[in-house]
């Protein structure tokens, strides 16, 4: 992770705000802050979304394309993940700065996405099937990159439209692939079972979740914890130095499993909400 420099004052003030219950934002040890979420932003992507979590800004575009179906499964499709960190979002990025947690971050992800069944996007088991890559661009960092990555993602996916295409076998070596006459004739992926990431810092001897770039830097350690639906774990990994006692990650994994419960529950609510308005935004700038 990148750092920044604070002196031991300010250090203290953080670790004593959490202490207290009482963060140097106003905010609770478990709260989050103000998200804001936009679907359809990216007009050649099959989905998009850009989700704003207080200063961390993230653009999200998924494009389908057809494949080949991996021989050991040749009845599931394909997704990839690419993060790019732009050297705007803050001075550790420029030059090469951002490679490493990049690779992290879509390293995390494409674990994290083992559990999203991807039978659908098969259209000719061996033969042909759809293959998403997912771009991800940080476009400012302002803390808890990987929270508003895996929410940003999934906000992506349950946009992106996929169209419809049936595939019929010539002979053993060949298929036809036939596109529907109606380009709006689309299906949309299930992404139901796809997690959001919680990430919780130690600070002192507590557990904060929604860690600002300030509160990062004061953390002893850090733990991602992967969450779907029901609170379900579907994995966990520590990033940064430092350590966790046993008994700490124990309450850490269940801690994140509630709080990613009520994530979930949220962004699914926010997306029905926003899908129901009906309404495409005009575009602008790089956005159009």
């Amino acid at each position: 992770m990148y750092s920044i420099l604070f002196s031991d004052a300010e250090k203290t003030y953080i670790w004593d705000g959490v202490e207290l219950n009482l963060r140097n934002d106003g905010r609770k040890r478990n709260d989050y802050r103000p998200m804001e979420l936009e679907t359809d932003v990216v007009t050649h992507a099959s989905g998009s979304a850009r989700l704003r979590l207080a200063n961390t800004d993230i653009l999200v575009g998924v494009k389908a394309e057809i494949d080949v179906p991996y021989p050991e499964a040749p009845n599931v499709g394909k997704i990839e993940f690419f993060v790019d960190c732009s050297a705007n979002a803050t001075p550790a990025f420029e030059g090469r700065g951002g490679e490493d947690l990049a690779n992290e971050i879509s390293s995390a992800l494409l674990k994290a996405y083992d559990v999203l069944p991807l039978n659908n996007l098969c259209i000719v088991p061996g033969f042909s099937c759809w293959k998403l890559y997912v771009d991800i661009l940080i476009l400012e960092c302002g803390g808890n990159l990987y929270d508003s990555v895996s929410l940003a993602v999934k906000s992506a996916l349950y946009n992106t439209r996929i169209p419809n295409v049936k595939g019929t076998y010539i002979d053993g070596t060949n298929v036809d692939l036939q596109l529907s006459d109606d380009l709006f004739e689309c299906w949309k992926l299930d992404v139901s079972k796809a997690p959001c990431f919680v990430t919780l810092c130690k600070i002192g001897e507590y557990l904060v979740v929604d860690p600002t770039v300030e509160e990062e830097a004061c953390s002893t350690a850090s733990i991602v914890v992967s969450v779907g639906e029901n609170g379900s774990i579907t994995g966990i990994f520590k990033i940064g130095e430092g350590s966790f006692h046993q008994n700490a990650i124990c309450d850490a994994i269940k801690l994140a499993g509630t709080i990613g419960n009520e994530l979930n529950k949220t962004l699914k609510l926010a997306l029905e909400k926003e899908e129901n308005l009906g309404i495409r935004r005009e575009r602008y700038g790089f956005l159009k």
